[in-house]
C-alpha cells in the first residue's frame, strides 16, 4: 500500500492548519475552513492507521516505533483541537495554550510521521 494519500491529506491538513492559525491571529473565523481542517485531520490519521496495520493484498508497513508514535501524536492533535473550544470560552489565555497545544502536537506528529514514511 503506496503512503501518498496519507502524505496528501495530513500535508494538506497541516498546511491549512498553519493558515487558521494566522486567521486566529487576526481574529477572523471561518467555520468552514476549520471543518475543512478536521475532515483532513480524520481522513489522513486514518488512512495511517491502515498503513499500520497493513493492506488487504499483504503489504506490511515497515516495522518499528515512528508509525504507532506518530498516530498517537496526531490522535492527541486532533483530540486537543477538539478540547480547544470546549474549554476555553471564557479565556482568551486559556484558548491561546489550548491552540499551542494542538499546534504542537499536529506539528510533532507531522514531523515523526514524515519521518516514518520516508522508510517505505
Amino acid at each position: 500500500m503506496t503512503p501518498i494519500p496519507a502524505i496528501a491529506l495530513l500535508s494538506t491538513a497541516s498546511a491549512l492548519g498553519l493558515f487558521l492559525g494566522w486567521l486566529y491571529l487576526r481574529r477572523v473565523r471561518r467555520p468552514v475552513l476549520v471543518g475543512t481542517h478536521l475532515l483532513l485531520g480524520v481522513g489522513g490519521i486514518e488512512t495511517m492507521v491502515m498503513l499500520l496495520r497493513g493492506a488487504p493484498n499483504g503489504d506490511v508497513a515497515p516495522v518499528g516505533m515512528l508509525g504507532p508514535v506518530a498516530a498517537g501524536l496526531l490522535a492527541g492533535a486532533l483530540l486537543s483541537g477538539l478540547a480547544a473550544p470546549l474549554i476555553s470560552r471564557n479565556s482568551r489565555t486559556t484558548a491561546n495554550v489550548a491552540l499551542a497545544t494542538h499546534a504542537g502536537f499536529g506539528l510533532a506528529g507531522f514531523v515523526v510521521f514524515l519521518t516514518w514514511v520516508t522508510r517505505f
